[in-house]
């Protein structure tokens, strides 16, 4: 079998180095012949191996070949080996691209019986410049979490479309509302203002589940940006027009499940393209199992294999295709759209090998692309156990780079509601007790921190609507370490429209985002007028406005701070509710004071004394003291060796510089 592989191998690539192909010679084959050609096109000089999946009716009786149209003379592409599937309608066309390849227009030509039936162009392109050295998200970032539908209706003629089951129930609280892609591209300026360096958006690729699609996590088509957001076109252009604001795009991926109603669904490729049981079964969830010393087996196989939801089908990392499609299909958007970060959903739901061996792929294609995987767990050594460099004691060597710090949502969470008297356990030192834990993390660089997201509560929510409570939370994402992420609305206080309603209830439209909404909180005019709550309540006009400018200043200062970005930590406990630390390089100390006690507390100097008087060694810098201070939201001047009292519910960031 070797010996007739390696020999189509060898003629194929002699009639490479022949005489050009005649596109003419060969009819286009129609839509019933080849039904889908993944991924849609390739480029030259990748290193990521290319597997191209062609699907049609009976497509496994063709002989496939890729043929030159060109006079090159030698290493252009050609087909090395074609795998065919359980299904007879596909074929895997494994292609060798050589190291002096030249982009243009090929074409597979298929034939029966030694005559060549039809053909269908294939282009290999010219990646940009500088693509495989391409930036990531880091912690000199903002991301600004959006989900499209809920954010902006820019063009209110997708939101219902002939390719898709769905139709908009805007008064739906789990159904489409008609958000898109040109809403976010009306908008980056507002982005822009808040001072956000980075958007995800939750998934935007074809979710056509028949209810509940908005959110886009039960993809149908992983080639194609669902048409109620727009198209593959406009992705790229929203993605140029974010560059050209300095604003970088990640996109959100999910390699776990796909949809019931993906079109693969109906003839899937192998059998075991997707886990298949015997009778619906949900997975136990319990992912502590991919490292459980004691797991059983059928609860492991459970966890990774068994279905996240009815209509979201668990796929196979298992089955060597499965994964090379994957591979190859994130390195597709990443070079196609010409994005700058990945964040994947339920990562350690997959398969523990071949997922590690996904994020590789992408890695070896981007050496400096960061990956951040949802990582949803409270206990920190479940975090800690997938990031990248994390000295584990089975031997398993992450290569996520990057984490979300659940654990500090959940401290945050747990810290702020807390007013009056608190216990030893109680309130900011939750705070305190997250950031301790961070020695059992391997790079601190290397987390995203956040108050909230899509699938949580609404952090407006858990401070009770108080936007002093609002603005502390803010000042620590700002300043604390790891990479932040605000979830959109956030930086107004957004609270949910029915809290008993779950992720319909917080998932709410931004006001301004529809013709005809009463308030415009894209404007300071609509924020400053906006007196009504999501929930039907009165609000105090002119909160949404309060809570925008002081974030706006802070997360606009903080692309200025090195001390924050990459700066060491020093922290102090207390036990009156409030919590204080410093950010520091030897060039610029910023200093936080965060008080969540129902009354004035007086800044304790003295107790910081072994770092701001006798801490210019522990600093790296050659000042005797720290002596004087800008608050970064009001520029007041802060004198250390002046009385300081900081009033409840209100945070102080002082920034010192040589």
């Amino acid at each position: 079998m070797k010996k007739i592989i390696l020999i189509a191998a060898t003629l194929s690539v002699l009639a490479s180095c022949g005489k050009p192909f005649d596109p003419s010679s060969v009819v286009d084959a129609t839509a019933e012949q080849v039904s889908r050609v993944e991924p849609m096109n390739w480029w030259v000089g990748m290193k990521t191996s290319l597997q191209i999946m062609v699907q049609g009716p009976a497509i496994s009786e063709y002989d496939v070949t890729l043929e030159n149209p060109y006079k090159f003379s030698t290493a252009q592409p050609y087909i090395q080996k074609v795998n065919k599937a359980d299904s007879p309608n596909y074929l895997f066309l494994d292609v060798r691209m050589g190291d002096k390849a030249q982009p243009g227009t090929y074409y597979l030509v298929f034939s029966k019986d030694g005559k060549e039936c039809f053909k269908m162009p294939y282009d290999f392109l010219q990646r940009r410049e500088g693509s495989a050295e391409r930036g990531s998200f880091t912690t000199a970032d903002l991301i600004y979490l959006i989900m499209p539908d809920r954010f902006a209706n820019g063009d209110a003629s997708n939101d219902g479309t002939d390719d898709t089951f769905e139709a908009p129930a805007r008064h739906e609280l789990y159904g489409r509302h008609g958000g898109d892609i040109q809403g976010i591209i009306d908008h980056l300026d507002y982005i822009q203002e808040l001072g956000a360096t980075a958007i995800w958006n939750t998934p935007l690729l074809e979710d056509n589940e028949p209810r509940e699609s908005y959110h886009g996590y039960a993809c149908t088509d992983y080639y194609h940006i669902d048409s109620r957001f727009g198209s593959n076109e406009l992705y790229r252009d929203m993605v140029q027009k974010g560059h050209e604001k300095g604003i970088k795009m990640i996109m959100d991926i999910v390699p776990n499940h796909c949809g019931d109603k993906h079109w693969w669904m109906e003839d899937l490729p192998f059998e075991d393209w997707v886990h298949v049981w015997p009778e619906y079964t949900h997975s136990n969830c319990a992912f502590s199992m991919q490292n459980d010393p004691y797991a059983a087996e059928i609860d492991k196989q459970n966890m990774v294999g068994g279905w996240f939801d009815t209509s979201m089908v668990d796929m196979n990392l298992d089955n060597p295709h499965v994964l090379r499609y994957f591979k190859q299909w994130a390195v597709w958007w990443i070079e196609w759209a010409d994005l700058d970060g990945l964040r994947v959903d339920t990562y350690p739901y997959n398969e523990k090998k071949p997922i590690n061996s996904w994020s590789a792929a992408v890695l070896e294609e981007y050496p400096h692309m960061n990956i951040v995987g949802e990582i949803w767990s409270s206990n920190v050594s479940q975090v800690a156990y997938w990031q990248a460099g994390h000295d584990n004691a089975d031997g398993f060597k992450s290569t996520l780079p990057t984490v979300m710090d659940f654990p500090l949502q959940g401290a945050i969470c747990g810290a702020f509601p807390y007013s009056g008297h608190v216990n030893w356990d109680e309130g900011m030192v939750k705070i305190y007790d997250a950031i301790a834990n961070d020695l059992y993390y391997a790079d601190m660089s290397r987390m995203m921190i956040f108050p909230a997201n899509h699938d949580t509560d609404r952090i407006g929510d858990i401070v009770g609507k108080d936007p002093e409570r609002m603005k502390m939370v803010m000042a620590l994402i700002g300043t604390v370490r790891g990479i932040p992420q605000i979830f959109c609305g956030d930086e107004q206080m957004f609270t949910s429209a029915d809290r008993s309603q779950g992720h319909g209830g917080l998932r709410v439209d931004f006001p301004g985002g529809w013709e005809g909404d009463r308030f415009d909180c894209f404007t300071a005019e609509g924020r400053r007028a906006a007196d009504v709550d999501f929930d039907g309540s009165r609000m105090a006009a002119g909160t949404r406005e309060d809570v925008f400018e002081y974030s706006k200043k802070l997360f606009n200062w903080r692309k200025t701070s090195d001390a924050v970005q990459n700066g060491k930590t020093i922290h102090f406990l207390r036990r009156e509710n409030s919590y204080a630390y410093f950010r520091y390089t030897s060039d610029e100390v910023v200093f936080v004071f965060l008080n969540n006690a129902d009354e004035f507390v007086k800044v304790p100097w003295a107790d910081y004394a072994e770092f701001t008087q006798a801490g210019a060694a522990r600093r790296g810098d050659d000042s005797a003291a720290l002596q004087s201070g800008v608050d970064v939201i009001t520029g007041e001047t802060i004198d250390f060796s002046a009385e300081r009292w900081v009033g409840p519910h209100k945070a102080l960031i002082v920034e010192f510089k040589k």
